[in-house]
Protein backbone atom coordinates (compact mmCIF):
# COMPACT_ATOMS: atom_id res chain seq x y z
CA UNK A 1 0.00 0.00 0.00
CA UNK A 2 2.82 2.44 0.90
CA UNK A 3 4.61 1.65 -2.38
CA UNK A 4 1.46 2.42 -4.39
CA UNK A 5 0.98 5.69 -2.45
CA UNK A 6 4.55 6.80 -3.11
CA UNK A 7 4.25 5.93 -6.79
CA UNK A 8 1.00 7.88 -7.13
CA UNK A 9 2.49 10.88 -5.34
CA UNK A 10 5.56 10.83 -7.54
CA UNK A 11 3.46 10.61 -10.68
CA UNK A 12 1.45 13.65 -9.62
CA UNK A 13 4.72 15.49 -9.20
CA UNK A 14 5.87 14.05 -12.52
CA UNK A 15 2.95 15.56 -14.39
CA UNK A 16 3.17 18.87 -12.51
CA UNK A 17 6.88 19.25 -13.28
CA UNK A 18 6.58 18.08 -16.87
CA UNK A 19 9.04 15.23 -16.35
CA UNK A 20 8.18 11.71 -17.47
CA UNK A 21 10.27 9.90 -14.84
CA UNK A 22 10.91 11.11 -11.31
CA UNK A 23 13.38 9.73 -8.76
CA UNK A 24 13.25 10.85 -5.13
CA UNK A 25 16.27 9.70 -3.09
CA UNK A 26 14.77 11.16 0.09
CA UNK A 27 12.08 8.44 0.12
CA UNK A 28 13.46 4.98 0.88
CA UNK A 29 11.47 1.89 -0.09
CA UNK A 30 13.57 -1.01 1.25
CA UNK A 31 16.52 -3.19 0.26
CA UNK A 32 17.34 -3.98 -3.34
CA UNK A 33 16.24 -7.62 -3.57
CA UNK A 34 18.13 -10.53 -5.22
CA UNK A 35 16.38 -10.24 -8.55
CA UNK A 36 19.61 -11.32 -10.30
CA UNK A 37 19.89 -14.93 -9.11
CA UNK A 38 20.01 -17.66 -11.77
CA UNK A 39 19.85 -21.35 -12.50
CA UNK A 40 23.30 -22.95 -12.76
CA UNK A 41 26.86 -21.83 -12.53
CA UNK A 42 29.85 -20.83 -14.63
CA UNK A 43 31.69 -22.86 -17.22
CA UNK A 44 35.33 -23.31 -16.30
CA UNK A 45 37.47 -23.65 -19.41
CA UNK A 46 39.32 -26.96 -19.71
CA UNK A 47 43.08 -26.76 -19.25
CA UNK A 48 43.56 -29.42 -21.94
CA UNK A 49 41.20 -28.72 -24.82
CA UNK A 50 38.01 -26.91 -25.82
CA UNK A 51 39.10 -23.90 -23.82
CA UNK A 52 35.93 -21.83 -24.05
CA UNK A 53 34.50 -20.76 -20.71
CA UNK A 54 32.73 -17.90 -19.00
CA UNK A 55 34.03 -18.08 -15.43
CA UNK A 56 35.53 -14.56 -15.41
CA UNK A 57 32.42 -12.97 -16.93
CA UNK A 58 30.13 -14.94 -14.62
CA UNK A 59 32.10 -13.90 -11.55
CA UNK A 60 31.93 -10.24 -12.57
CA UNK A 61 28.13 -10.32 -12.23
CA UNK A 62 28.23 -11.12 -8.48
CA UNK A 63 25.30 -13.53 -8.90
CA UNK A 64 23.82 -14.06 -5.40
CA UNK A 65 22.49 -17.62 -5.86
CA UNK A 66 22.75 -20.36 -8.48
CA UNK A 67 20.10 -23.09 -8.49
CA UNK A 68 21.38 -26.49 -9.61
CA UNK A 69 18.33 -27.79 -11.50
CA UNK A 70 19.05 -29.43 -14.89
CA UNK A 71 22.80 -29.21 -14.31
CA UNK A 72 22.99 -32.90 -15.24
CA UNK A 73 22.06 -31.94 -18.81
CA UNK A 74 25.49 -30.35 -19.40
CA UNK A 75 28.76 -32.26 -19.52
CA UNK A 76 30.68 -29.17 -18.44
CA UNK A 77 29.03 -29.49 -15.02
CA UNK A 78 29.59 -33.24 -14.82
CA UNK A 79 26.82 -34.40 -17.11
CA UNK A 80 24.40 -37.14 -16.05
CA UNK A 81 26.70 -38.20 -13.22
CA UNK A 82 26.08 -35.06 -11.14
CA UNK A 83 23.66 -33.23 -8.85
CA UNK A 84 20.59 -35.49 -9.14
CA UNK A 85 19.93 -37.73 -6.14
CA UNK A 86 19.80 -40.78 -8.42
CA UNK A 87 23.38 -40.01 -9.50
CA UNK A 88 24.76 -39.04 -6.11
CA UNK A 89 23.31 -42.26 -4.66
CA UNK A 90 23.07 -44.51 -7.73
CA UNK A 91 22.07 -47.78 -6.02
CA UNK A 92 19.02 -47.20 -3.83
CA UNK A 93 19.41 -50.64 -2.25
CA UNK A 94 22.63 -49.51 -0.54
CA UNK A 95 22.95 -48.26 3.03
CA UNK A 96 22.59 -44.43 3.13
CA UNK A 97 25.08 -44.32 6.03
CA UNK A 98 27.81 -45.88 3.86
CA UNK A 99 30.08 -43.24 2.26
CA UNK A 100 31.09 -45.69 -0.48
CA UNK A 101 27.50 -45.76 -1.74
CA UNK A 102 27.79 -42.17 -2.99
CA UNK A 103 29.38 -40.59 -6.06
CA UNK A 104 30.11 -36.95 -5.29
CA UNK A 105 33.09 -36.41 -7.62
CA UNK A 106 31.61 -34.40 -10.48
CA UNK A 107 29.19 -32.49 -8.28
CA UNK A 108 32.01 -31.48 -5.92
CA UNK A 109 33.88 -29.85 -8.80
CA UNK A 110 30.76 -28.15 -10.14
CA UNK A 111 29.58 -26.70 -6.83
CA UNK A 112 33.09 -25.52 -5.99
CA UNK A 113 33.18 -23.58 -9.26
CA UNK A 114 29.97 -21.78 -8.25
CA UNK A 115 31.38 -20.86 -4.86
CA UNK A 116 34.69 -19.80 -6.42
CA UNK A 117 32.71 -17.36 -8.58
CA UNK A 118 31.40 -15.70 -5.41
CA UNK A 119 27.91 -17.21 -5.73
CA UNK A 120 25.96 -19.21 -3.16
CA UNK A 121 24.53 -22.58 -4.13
CA UNK A 122 20.75 -23.15 -4.13
CA UNK A 123 20.61 -26.96 -4.18
CA UNK A 124 17.72 -28.77 -5.85
CA UNK A 125 17.20 -32.17 -4.21
CA UNK A 126 15.57 -34.26 -6.89
CA UNK A 127 15.86 -35.11 -10.57
CA UNK A 128 16.38 -33.50 -13.93
CA UNK A 129 13.27 -33.27 -16.10
CA UNK A 130 12.93 -36.26 -18.45
CA UNK A 131 11.58 -35.42 -21.91
CA UNK A 132 12.69 -38.81 -23.27
CA UNK A 133 10.45 -41.61 -24.54
CA UNK A 134 11.15 -43.59 -21.39
CA UNK A 135 11.48 -42.13 -17.90
CA UNK A 136 13.95 -43.47 -15.35
CA UNK A 137 14.21 -41.35 -12.21
CA UNK A 138 11.01 -39.32 -11.82
CA UNK A 139 9.06 -42.06 -10.06
CA UNK A 140 8.19 -41.72 -6.37
CA UNK A 141 10.97 -43.27 -4.27
CA UNK A 142 10.11 -46.70 -2.92
CA UNK A 143 11.00 -45.55 0.60
CA UNK A 144 10.37 -41.87 1.37
CA UNK A 145 12.27 -41.90 4.66
CA UNK A 146 15.31 -43.57 3.14
CA UNK A 147 15.33 -40.98 0.36
CA UNK A 148 15.27 -38.28 3.05
CA UNK A 149 18.24 -39.91 4.78
CA UNK A 150 20.15 -39.90 1.51
CA UNK A 151 19.46 -36.16 1.26
CA UNK A 152 20.67 -35.75 4.84
CA UNK A 153 24.03 -37.23 3.87
CA UNK A 154 24.22 -35.06 0.76
CA UNK A 155 23.73 -32.01 2.96
CA UNK A 156 26.32 -33.22 5.46
CA UNK A 157 28.78 -33.87 2.62
CA UNK A 158 28.48 -30.32 1.29
CA UNK A 159 28.11 -28.42 4.54
CA UNK A 160 29.92 -30.53 7.15
CA UNK A 161 32.61 -32.37 5.20
CA UNK A 162 31.08 -35.85 5.60
CA UNK A 163 32.67 -38.49 3.32
CA UNK A 164 35.66 -36.32 2.42
CA UNK A 165 33.26 -33.54 1.62
CA UNK A 166 33.22 -29.76 1.54
CA UNK A 167 32.18 -26.90 3.78
CA UNK A 168 30.18 -24.74 1.38
CA UNK A 169 27.60 -23.39 3.80
CA UNK A 170 24.68 -24.07 1.44
CA UNK A 171 21.58 -22.57 3.02
CA UNK A 172 18.77 -23.33 0.53
CA UNK A 173 17.69 -26.94 -0.12
CA UNK A 174 14.73 -27.43 -2.45
CA UNK A 175 12.70 -30.64 -2.45
CA UNK A 176 11.98 -31.86 -5.99
CA UNK A 177 11.04 -29.91 -9.12
CA UNK A 178 7.67 -29.27 -10.79
CA UNK A 179 5.65 -32.17 -9.34
CA UNK A 180 2.53 -30.53 -10.77
CA UNK A 181 3.72 -30.42 -14.39
CA UNK A 182 1.88 -33.57 -15.43
CA UNK A 183 -0.78 -33.74 -12.75
CA UNK A 184 -3.42 -34.62 -15.37
CA UNK A 185 -1.32 -37.18 -17.26
CA UNK A 186 1.09 -38.55 -14.70
CA UNK A 187 0.29 -42.14 -15.68
CA UNK A 188 0.88 -41.71 -19.42
CA UNK A 189 3.39 -38.89 -19.87
CA UNK A 190 5.29 -38.10 -16.68
CA UNK A 191 8.30 -35.81 -17.02
CA UNK A 192 8.92 -34.71 -13.46
CA UNK A 193 6.70 -36.73 -11.08
CA UNK A 194 5.16 -40.06 -12.03
CA UNK A 195 2.65 -40.15 -9.20
CA UNK A 196 -0.50 -38.54 -7.86
CA UNK A 197 -0.49 -35.17 -6.12
CA UNK A 198 -1.46 -36.90 -2.88
CA UNK A 199 1.56 -39.20 -3.12
CA UNK A 200 3.80 -36.19 -3.56
CA UNK A 201 2.26 -34.47 -0.54
CA UNK A 202 3.11 -37.46 1.65
CA UNK A 203 6.59 -37.65 0.13
CA UNK A 204 7.23 -33.94 0.73
CA UNK A 205 5.88 -34.18 4.27
CA UNK A 206 8.24 -37.06 5.10
CA UNK A 207 11.31 -35.44 3.60
CA UNK A 208 10.69 -31.93 4.93
CA UNK A 209 9.95 -33.13 8.47
CA UNK A 210 13.07 -35.30 8.51
CA UNK A 211 15.42 -32.65 7.12
CA UNK A 212 14.00 -29.87 9.28
CA UNK A 213 14.54 -32.08 12.29
CA UNK A 214 18.17 -32.65 11.36
CA UNK A 215 18.94 -29.14 10.10
CA UNK A 216 16.73 -26.61 11.88
CA UNK A 217 18.87 -23.66 10.74
CA UNK A 218 18.71 -24.42 7.02
CA UNK A 219 16.05 -23.31 4.55
CA UNK A 220 14.15 -26.44 3.51
CA UNK A 221 11.44 -25.72 0.98
CA UNK A 222 9.95 -26.22 -2.46
CA UNK A 223 8.20 -27.61 -4.36
CA UNK A 224 9.33 -25.69 -7.49
CA UNK A 225 5.72 -25.44 -8.69
CA UNK A 226 5.57 -25.40 -12.49
CA UNK A 227 2.67 -22.99 -12.24
CA UNK A 228 -0.56 -24.93 -11.66
CA UNK A 229 -2.29 -22.88 -9.01
CA UNK A 230 -5.01 -25.50 -8.51
CA UNK A 231 -2.25 -27.92 -7.46
CA UNK A 232 -0.89 -25.37 -4.98
CA UNK A 233 -4.41 -24.96 -3.60
CA UNK A 234 -4.16 -28.60 -2.50
CA UNK A 235 -0.49 -28.65 -1.48
CA UNK A 236 -0.56 -25.66 0.87
CA UNK A 237 -3.56 -26.65 3.02
CA UNK A 238 -2.12 -30.18 3.28
CA UNK A 239 1.15 -28.75 4.65
CA UNK A 240 -0.76 -26.50 7.02
CA UNK A 241 -3.03 -29.25 8.29
CA UNK A 242 -0.12 -31.66 8.76
CA UNK A 243 2.01 -28.94 10.40
CA UNK A 244 4.84 -29.24 7.88
CA UNK A 245 7.35 -26.43 8.10
CA UNK A 246 7.77 -24.59 4.80
CA UNK A 247 10.84 -22.37 4.83
CA UNK A 248 10.27 -21.05 1.30
CA UNK A 249 7.80 -21.59 -1.53
CA UNK A 250 9.30 -21.85 -5.02
CA UNK A 251 7.40 -21.58 -8.27
CA UNK A 252 7.88 -21.12 -12.02
CA UNK A 253 6.29 -19.26 -14.89
CA UNK A 254 7.10 -18.55 -18.53
CA UNK A 255 5.36 -15.85 -20.54
CA UNK A 256 5.95 -12.71 -22.61
CA UNK A 257 4.02 -10.49 -20.19
CA UNK A 258 5.72 -8.88 -17.22
CA UNK A 259 2.31 -7.81 -15.98
CA UNK A 260 1.04 -11.40 -16.00
CA UNK A 261 3.98 -12.53 -13.90
CA UNK A 262 3.45 -9.76 -11.36
CA UNK A 263 -0.23 -10.67 -11.16
CA UNK A 264 0.63 -14.33 -10.63
CA UNK A 265 3.13 -13.34 -7.93
CA UNK A 266 0.29 -11.54 -6.18
CA UNK A 267 -1.93 -14.63 -6.33
CA UNK A 268 0.89 -16.84 -5.00
CA UNK A 269 1.48 -14.42 -2.14
CA UNK A 270 -2.22 -14.30 -1.33
CA UNK A 271 -2.39 -18.10 -1.38
CA UNK A 272 0.55 -18.41 1.02
CA UNK A 273 -1.04 -15.89 3.36
CA UNK A 274 -4.43 -17.60 3.11
CA UNK A 275 -3.08 -20.96 4.24
CA UNK A 276 -0.97 -19.71 7.13
CA UNK A 277 2.39 -19.12 5.44
CA UNK A 278 2.42 -15.35 5.62
CA UNK A 279 6.11 -15.07 6.48
CA UNK A 280 7.30 -17.63 3.97
CA UNK A 281 9.49 -16.22 1.15
CA UNK A 282 8.05 -16.49 -2.36
CA UNK A 283 10.84 -17.45 -4.77
CA UNK A 284 10.26 -17.41 -8.52
CA UNK A 285 13.14 -19.67 -9.49
CA UNK A 286 12.39 -20.41 -13.14
CA UNK A 287 11.25 -17.77 -15.59
CA UNK A 288 12.01 -16.52 -19.10
CA UNK A 289 10.43 -15.12 -22.26
CA UNK A 290 8.17 -17.80 -23.75
CA UNK A 291 5.26 -17.05 -26.08
CA UNK A 292 4.37 -20.71 -26.44
CA UNK A 293 5.73 -24.24 -26.16
CA UNK A 294 4.62 -25.54 -29.59
CA UNK A 295 4.21 -23.38 -32.73
CA UNK A 296 5.70 -20.31 -30.99
CA UNK A 297 8.59 -22.15 -29.34
CA UNK A 298 11.29 -21.40 -31.93
CA UNK A 299 10.20 -17.75 -32.04
CA UNK A 300 10.46 -17.64 -28.25
CA UNK A 301 14.01 -19.01 -28.24
CA UNK A 302 15.04 -16.47 -30.86
CA UNK A 303 13.67 -13.68 -28.69
CA UNK A 304 15.36 -14.99 -25.53
CA UNK A 305 18.66 -14.51 -27.32
CA UNK A 306 17.78 -11.08 -28.73
CA UNK A 307 17.72 -7.50 -27.47
CA UNK A 308 14.01 -7.97 -26.77
CA UNK A 309 14.80 -10.88 -24.47
CA UNK A 310 17.38 -8.75 -22.69
CA UNK A 311 14.87 -5.92 -22.21
CA UNK A 312 12.31 -8.44 -20.91
CA UNK A 313 14.87 -9.62 -18.34
CA UNK A 314 15.57 -6.08 -17.18
CA UNK A 315 11.85 -5.27 -17.02
CA UNK A 316 11.20 -8.41 -14.97
CA UNK A 317 13.84 -7.48 -12.43
CA UNK A 318 12.39 -4.00 -12.04
CA UNK A 319 8.76 -5.17 -11.85
CA UNK A 320 9.39 -7.95 -9.35
CA UNK A 321 11.50 -5.65 -7.18
CA UNK A 322 8.24 -3.75 -6.65
CA UNK A 323 6.11 -6.90 -6.46
CA UNK A 324 5.57 -9.66 -3.88
CA UNK A 325 8.61 -11.71 -4.94
CA UNK A 326 11.53 -12.27 -2.57
CA UNK A 327 13.98 -13.72 -5.11
CA UNK A 328 14.13 -14.17 -8.87
CA UNK A 329 16.18 -16.96 -10.46
CA UNK A 330 16.53 -16.69 -14.23
CA UNK A 331 16.38 -19.94 -16.24
CA UNK A 332 19.03 -20.58 -17.43
CA UNK A 333 22.76 -19.81 -17.30
CA UNK A 334 23.56 -23.40 -18.25
CA UNK A 335 25.56 -23.70 -21.45
CA UNK A 336 24.79 -24.67 -24.01
CA UNK A 337 21.11 -23.97 -23.40
CA UNK A 338 18.54 -22.38 -25.67
CA UNK A 339 17.22 -20.59 -22.57
CA UNK A 340 20.48 -18.78 -21.87
CA UNK A 341 20.09 -15.25 -23.17
CA UNK A 342 23.17 -13.99 -21.34
CA UNK A 343 25.89 -15.91 -23.18
CA UNK A 344 26.46 -16.94 -26.78
CA UNK A 345 25.73 -20.62 -27.24
CA UNK A 346 28.88 -21.28 -29.29
CA UNK A 347 31.52 -18.98 -27.84
CA UNK A 348 30.15 -18.55 -24.28
CA UNK A 349 30.88 -14.81 -24.59
CA UNK A 350 28.46 -12.26 -23.08
CA UNK A 351 25.55 -11.07 -25.19
CA UNK A 352 23.17 -8.15 -24.63
CA UNK A 353 21.23 -10.36 -22.21
CA UNK A 354 24.24 -10.38 -19.90
CA UNK A 355 23.90 -6.70 -19.07
CA UNK A 356 20.61 -6.64 -17.13
CA UNK A 357 22.44 -8.76 -14.55
CA UNK A 358 25.48 -6.48 -14.69
CA UNK A 359 23.30 -3.39 -14.27
CA UNK A 360 21.23 -4.89 -11.44
CA UNK A 361 24.40 -5.65 -9.52
CA UNK A 362 25.18 -1.91 -9.64
CA UNK A 363 21.91 -1.29 -7.79
CA UNK A 364 22.64 -4.07 -5.31
CA UNK A 365 26.00 -2.47 -4.57
CA UNK A 366 24.21 0.69 -3.40
CA UNK A 367 21.77 -1.37 -1.37
CA UNK A 368 18.67 0.75 -0.68
CA UNK A 369 15.82 1.20 -3.12
CA UNK A 370 14.42 4.72 -3.33
CA UNK A 371 11.15 5.99 -4.76
CA UNK A 372 10.94 6.21 -8.54
CA UNK A 373 8.04 6.41 -10.97
CA UNK A 374 7.34 6.65 -14.69
CA UNK A 375 4.21 8.06 -16.26
CA UNK A 376 4.83 5.95 -19.38
CA UNK A 377 3.45 2.45 -18.91
CA UNK A 378 6.04 1.06 -21.31
CA UNK A 379 8.91 2.23 -19.11
CA UNK A 380 9.94 0.81 -15.76
CA UNK A 381 12.43 2.37 -13.39
CA UNK A 382 14.21 1.13 -10.28
CA UNK A 383 16.50 3.45 -8.35
CA UNK A 384 18.89 2.90 -5.45
CA UNK A 385 21.24 4.84 -3.23
CA UNK A 386 23.97 4.16 -0.68
CA UNK A 387 24.68 5.77 2.68
CA UNK A 388 26.68 8.57 1.04
CA UNK A 389 23.78 9.53 -1.24
CA UNK A 390 25.18 7.99 -4.44
CA UNK A 391 22.21 7.31 -6.75
CA UNK A 392 21.79 4.98 -9.72
CA UNK A 393 18.67 4.14 -11.71
CA UNK A 394 17.81 1.33 -14.12
CA UNK A 395 15.39 2.55 -16.80
CA UNK A 396 13.81 -0.08 -19.06
CA UNK A 397 11.63 0.31 -22.13
CA UNK A 398 10.17 -3.11 -22.93
CA UNK A 399 7.63 -3.53 -25.73
CA UNK A 400 5.76 -6.79 -26.37
CA UNK A 401 4.44 -5.41 -29.66
CA UNK A 402 6.99 -5.91 -32.46
CA UNK A 403 5.30 -3.12 -34.41
CA UNK A 404 6.57 -0.50 -31.95
CA UNK A 405 9.75 0.79 -33.58
CA UNK A 406 10.09 4.47 -32.77
CA UNK A 407 12.77 5.87 -30.45
CA UNK A 408 11.30 8.13 -27.80
CA UNK A 409 12.84 10.90 -25.64
CA UNK A 410 12.36 10.81 -21.88
CA UNK A 411 12.96 13.53 -19.32
CA UNK A 412 14.20 12.23 -15.97
CA UNK A 413 14.10 14.33 -12.84
CA UNK A 414 16.27 13.58 -9.80
CA UNK A 415 14.74 15.29 -6.79
CA UNK A 416 17.45 17.35 -5.09
CA UNK A 417 19.77 16.95 -8.07
CA UNK A 418 21.87 19.78 -9.42
CA UNK A 419 23.70 20.43 -12.66
CA UNK A 420 26.66 18.74 -14.30
CA UNK A 421 27.57 15.58 -16.17
CA UNK A 422 26.08 12.20 -15.32
CA UNK A 423 26.64 8.94 -17.16
CA UNK A 424 24.23 6.53 -18.79
CA UNK A 425 25.19 2.99 -19.77
CA UNK A 426 22.96 2.21 -22.74
CA UNK A 427 22.02 -1.15 -24.28
CA UNK A 428 19.92 -0.86 -27.43
CA UNK A 429 19.93 -1.87 -31.09
CA UNK A 430 23.43 -0.53 -31.76
CA UNK A 431 25.01 -0.15 -28.30
CA UNK A 432 25.88 -2.67 -25.61
CA UNK A 433 26.29 -1.16 -22.15
CA UNK A 434 27.90 1.88 -23.78
CA UNK A 435 28.84 4.87 -21.62
CA UNK A 436 27.03 8.04 -22.73
CA UNK A 437 27.54 11.40 -20.95
CA UNK A 438 24.35 13.31 -20.15
CA UNK A 439 24.14 16.93 -19.08
CA UNK A 440 21.97 17.43 -16.02
CA UNK A 441 20.48 20.87 -15.52
CA UNK A 442 18.46 21.77 -12.44
CA UNK A 443 18.13 18.09 -11.60
CA UNK A 444 16.90 16.97 -15.01
CA UNK A 445 18.42 14.96 -17.86
CA UNK A 446 16.99 13.79 -21.16
CA UNK A 447 17.66 10.47 -22.86
CA UNK A 448 16.22 8.81 -25.95
CA UNK A 449 15.31 5.13 -25.59
CA UNK A 450 14.71 2.66 -28.39
CA UNK A 451 11.94 0.09 -27.98
CA UNK A 452 13.31 -2.85 -26.03
CA UNK A 453 16.29 -1.07 -24.56
CA UNK A 454 17.57 -0.31 -21.10
CA UNK A 455 20.06 1.98 -19.46
CA UNK A 456 21.71 2.36 -16.10
CA UNK A 457 22.09 6.01 -15.16
CA UNK A 458 24.77 6.81 -12.59
CA UNK A 459 24.03 10.14 -10.94
CA UNK A 460 27.11 9.93 -8.69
Amino acid sequence: MMKRFLTAALLLFCWAAGAQIVIDPSVTVGPVKPMNAVNNGPVVASSKEQTRGNFTEYKALHIPYARTHDAASFEGYGGPHSVDISQLFPDFSRDPDDPSAYDFTNTDVYLQSIVDAGTQVFFRLGETIEHTARQYHVFPPSDFLKWAKVCEHVIRHYNEGWADGLHLGIRYWEIWNEPDLDMYQWETKPRTWAGTPETFFRFYETVANYLNGRFPNLMIGGPALCGREEWAEMFLPYMRDHKVELDFFSWHTYTTSVEDIVAKAGRIRAMLDKYGFAGVPSILNEWNYIKGWTEDYVYSLEEINSLKGAAFTAAMMSACQDGPVDMLMYYDFRLPSAFSGAFDQRTYRPTKGYYPFYAWDKLVQLGTQVAAASEDGQVRVTAAKDASGHVRALVVRFNRDNNVTNPKPYRIRLQGGGSGTVYAYVTDNVRTYTEIPLEMKDGEVEITLDPNSFTLIDFG
